[in-house]
């Protein structure tokens, strides 16, 4: 028994879904499915668009990391593309390498936020909690607020 073909207007409007932006395969299987009741039919253009190079969850986990990376730190970023289902494969190295440079993107948040280091424990935490919203490590909110401490303390000895 073959597998069902797909229907020529869900394939049509998938490309125009993966045309506008990168999609991950569950996020075009969930909009497709408003469309079309039968699963059988969804995966088999879902596989058809892998096999075309249309549809990458390599790709996609590099597309939502370059839009998110200047904004959130790395575990919001890892925690988004978990709820894209993908493979752990998939998002493995673009992880990796944005490791790399979560503190430089800590810094560069902060500074487009606040204009002055903190000054008492309340902006201090404050600071923090803006931080630690977006994602960043504990360990890189520290370093962060530690280098504008360090750089008030050194400002204060001159």
């Amino acid at each position: 028994m073959s597998m069902p073909r797909p229907q020529p207007a869900l394939r049509a409007r998938a490309v125009r879904y993966l045309a506008q932006r990168e999609h991950s395969p569950a996020e075009l299987r969930r909009k497709l499915s408003r469309y079309c009741d039968e699963p059988d039919v969804i995966d088999a253009l879902l596989d058809d668009l892998e096999r075309a190079n249309l549809l990458s969850g390599e790709r996609f986990a590099q597309s939502l990391i370059h839009r998110r990376q200047q904004r959130y730190g790395n575990l919001r970023i890892a925690q988004e593309l978990g709820t894209h289902g993908l493979a752990a494969d998939a998002t493995a190295a673009p992880l990796q390498a944005l490791k790399d440079s979560e503190l430089s993107r800590a810094q560069a948040a902060w500074a487009r936020k606040f204009q002055s280091l903190p000054q008492d424990a309340a902006e201090r935490a404050k600071q923090a909690r803006f931080l630690t919203q977006r994602g960043f490590s504990g360990e890189t909110v520290r370093a962060v607020l530690r280098g504008a401490a360090s750089d008030e303390d050194s400002a204060l000895s001159d």
